[in-house]
């Protein structure tokens, strides 16, 4: 049970906190803890994997409905050490959300993820369905090979000029699988062999996340290689094990989390992860929301964060709560 003020709190009610979990093999998570205390528990799951905590996730709740956590997964942002893929699996992740959530003495919260974090949140609450207490999911990734090969392969029938250069900078008797090729470059014992194919991996990348040309984007995420080697480095290591999931395990699981309330959006031109999964996951879940957001590719357009924020009303509607005296 959730137990929450029925009145609304104010701004000065709003907190933040940080947060050091040491967690197995080896890593340490940063952890970020916003909104109302004694509100809505809520995680939020970031893309990758490897991208990190993004702090603009948050414009997608009422703050003042939500206590909300932040974290960058193992390997991922502040967590150190970066970019290790050493004990760095779907089901360590998944361990990690459980000591979060006991960290702060949750017994069960809300769960919201895009992209990535969209599978790790369907993986997370099919192994704890009775810690969920609503699922919001967007740019839905469900780790199946299809998936996987368009990102590497398939994508260049709409971005040609820009998958060009990143097959090029593999020799052409090795282009047959791309991720194979950048796996084992960005697992390279040299460090300039790693970096020099993470930013080509990740520039690749930021190019295809955007309805439009966006240097800034492009930039921002090439600043250095602690912002793109971490992404490239573990989005290879989970690509080649397939999220370390079972093939086809997410869409086997749904009866498992059917009861759960659950927001399904997705952006129709999302070119990084297309709308077939999302379709897919719709069909075999109908008792989900599902809502097609037209004007939006893969990073937040307004119209997607207007949709998030939407969802995540609705679903607060929808999980019980209790007046506290």
């Amino acid at each position: 049970m959730i137990c929450t003020n029925s009145s609304r709190p104010d701004d000065n009610a709003l907190e933040r906190s940080t947060h050091r979990l040491r967690v197995g093999g080896g890593h340490e998570l940063h952890i970020e803890r916003h909104g109302t205390r004694g509100t809505i528990p809520t995680v939020v799951l970031h893309g990758g994997p490897g991208g990190g905590l993004t702090r603009s996730a948050l414009d997608g709740f009422d703050m003042t409905k939500h206590d909300i956590v932040l974290f960058d997964q193992r390997g991922a942002g502040q967590s150190t050490p970066l970019a290790d893929i050493r004990g760095n699996t779907t089901v360590d992740l998944i361990d990690d959300l459980e000591a979060i959530r006991a960290l702060f003495g949750f017994d069960a919260w809300m769960v919201a993820g895009g992209s990535w974090g969209s599978c790790l949140g369907l993986a997370y609450a099919q192994a704890h369905p009775d810690r969920v207490l609503a699922l919001r999911l967007h740019g839905i990734f469900l780790a199946r090979p299809s998936e996987i090969r368009w990102w590497f392969h398939d994508v260049a029938h709409i971005f040609p000029d820009h998958w060009a250069p990143f097959a090029a900078h593999i020799p052409e008797d090795e282009r047959d699988d791309l991720l194979q090729a950048y796996h084992t470059r960005l697992m390279s014992p040299n460090l300039e062999v790693a970096r020099l194919a993470g930013w080509h991996l990740r520039n690749f990348s930021a190019r295809t996340q955007t309805f439009g040309p966006d240097a800034a984007h492009v930039a921002r995420l090439l600043e250095s290689p602690e912002k793109y080697l971490p992404v490239a480095r573990l989005f290879t290591h989970y690509c080649m094990n397939h999220a370390f999931l079972p093939k086809g395990a997410l869409l086997a699981g749904i009866d498992g989390i059917r009861h759960i309330p659950a927001e399904i959006l997705q952006g129709r031109y999302d070119m990084v992860t297309p709308m077939t999964s999302a379709w897919t996951l719709h069909q075999a879940w109908p008792e989900a929301r599902f809502e097609i957001v037209t004007c939006a590719n893969h990073t937040p357009s307004p119209d997607m964060l207007a949709a998030q924020r939407a969802a995540s009303d609705r679903l607060a509607e929808r999980i019980t709560t209790h007046v506290c005296n």
